[in-house]
């Protein structure tokens, strides 16, 4: 009988995870790489950003701040509200990461995205080790493909008269909510949802871009450290 086939790699798993990603922000990606340039940027300066960035959400408000009549301070402060989140993803994930190397940590922390942190998250639940291999093969992917794809668009964006024209920059939103959704067994996770989502809305009406990011996420925060604790069943003596 022949032998099943071995199982790949802790790095070539991550690398087979981040495919769904990658697939997810090519439009995302090839988008921001035309609007970049479209806003005065150099193709060069556009992969550059994204290759030290790496927050594509932040990068969106950057491009749209920069050249204006703003003070640097208030840029700044604009786009650390929008990557706000990740303060807490780094929290969440700085805790199961604790035995790595303080370098190989730092490193970590650059590739961490709103992907990557919910797999390392689901894994995590599901009892499994966060491998460096598993997490680097993921992250350093996504982030390659993410700079390739920005270079693409700022190569090519320019044939495109309206790049918002084509709607392609919907698939990105369908994939967050994914997954959101993918953490729907969780304890108080509809109110915390629903909090985060109405705080947001409301901030995005009578706040304005970019600070209701921030602030749905803040909401979100505080039902879930206010409420009470789930109870729990126990068992019979």
């Amino acid at each position: 009988m022949a032998e099943s086939a071995a199982s790949p790699s802790p790095m070539m798993q991550g690398v087979r995870d981040s495919t769904p990603v990658v697939v997810a922000i090519l439009p995302f990606g090839v988008l921001f790489g035309a609007l970049a340039v479209a806003n005065g940027l150099t193709p060069f300066e556009a992969v550059l950003m994204s290759a030290t960035i790496f927050a594509g959400a932040s990068q969106m408000v950057g491009i749209e701040l920069f050249g204006r009549e703003i003070s640097p301070a208030l840029i700044v402060f604009a786009l650390f509200a929008v990557n706000f989140r990740h303060v807490l993803y780094s929290a969440a994930i700085g805790r199961r990461i604790t035995d790595w190397p303080i370098g190989r940590q730092a490193a970590a922390f650059f590739v961490l995205c709103d992907p990557v942190y919910a797999e390392a998250e689901r894994k995590a639940e599901r009892g499994l080790p966060i491998e460096p291999g598993w997490y680097f093969g993921m992250g350093v992917t996504v982030w390659l493909f993410w700079t390739l794809q920005t270079a693409l668009g700022a190569a090519f964006g320019g044939l495109i008269d309206d790049p918002h024209a084509l709607g392609l920059d919907f698939l990105l939103p369908i994939y967050f909510l994914g997954l959101v959704m993918s953490f729907r067994s969780r304890p108080l996770w509809a109110p915390v949802v629903l909090a985060s989502a109405l705080a947001s809305v409301l901030a995005y009406r009578f706040v304005g871009s970019p600070w209701h990011v921030s602030i749905g996420g803040l909401a979100g925060v505080a039902v879930a450290a206010l409420a009470p604790p789930p109870k729990t069943v126990e068992a019979d003596g």
